[in-house]
């Protein structure tokens, strides 16, 4: 059961990130208020779910920064602060790891020649899969894989670099609890194995980075298959929409650190 969230708004010049997306085409870029909305309404969702919010000021020195994610990883027994693979966003950690020190007194970090994005780790029960991507290397891997053994977690390193067009692992990779891995098609079933795996059709990829918050799944709207094959399961669902995150590459795991 996760009990509280950290998060932090889109800054004005949110526009100005990194992304893969040409924002001369359509659809454009992210509209900022808009943007600010569909923030609003993902806290509101976590606060449904039980979760108390902490809510960092907008960081316009970082464009980026609203996902947080990136910045660390949060488990039952330990956090771990990342070593974001942009450089852009390294300073990013700084606010971060001040803060998740309230919350955490096994507070480690990923060091150099070591990069890691958290959008890479998916954590599985007592297990994490690791993503090796344009933004986590193998040293950043492997330096995770063994700070969380000491804390009894397992690993195992999954490469997604010949992936065309998935930025980070959980862009294609969510752990809905009961052993059940929801998985886009482009990633190898043979890396996931003993778990249930729920398939996201192929013109719905973007609903695989769904979340699930105690007794729901926070998906993204608009991917009526995938919301149906959710509640067939016996899932309680929320659908959010999360058009002006995701033409900056975000999903919903991207936008709070949930602990």
């Amino acid at each position: 059961m996760f009990t509280r969230a950290i998060v932090r708004p889109p800054s004005p010049n949110f526009s100005e990130g990194l992304t893969s997306a040409d924002h001369a085409a359509d659809p454009g870029p992210p509209q900022f208020e808009c943007a600010l909305e569909q923030h609003a309404a993902y806290c509101a969702a976590l606060t449904q779910c039980g979760l108390t919010v902490t809510s960092l000021p907008p960081d316009p020195n970082y464009p980026d920064s609203t996902f947080v994610e990136d910045t660390a990883i949060l488990t039952e027994r330990c956090a771990v602060i990342a070593r974001p693979g942009a450089p852009s966003r390294r300073g990013e950690v700084i606010d971060i790891s001040n803060v998740v020190a309230r919350f955490y007194a096994n507070l480690l970090s990923i060091q150099a020649p070591g990069i890691l994005d958290g959008g890479d780790i998916c954590q599985a029960g007592n297990h994490f899969f690791i993503g090796l991507s344009e933004r986590t290397n193998e040293a950043g891997g492997q330096q995770l894989a063994e700070l969380l053994s000491q804390f009894g977690y397992t690993a195992s390193l999954v490469d997604i670099r010949e992936i065309g067009g998935l930025l980070h692992l959980k862009s294609g990779l969510a752990y809905l609890g009961d052993n059940r891995l929801v998985v886009m098609e482009a990633l190898d079933r043979a890396a996931f194995p003993d778990y249930e795996l729920i398939r996201v059709n192929s013109n719905e990829e973007y609903a695989a980075n769904c979340i699930r918050v105690n007794d729901y799944v926070l998906l993204a709207a608009g991917y009526p298959s995938f919301a149906r094959t959710l509640r067939e399961l016996g899932f309680q669902t929320i659908a959010l929409e999360m058009s002006e995150f995701q033409k900056m590459d975000g999903g919903l795991s991207c936008l709070s650190l949930r602990f």
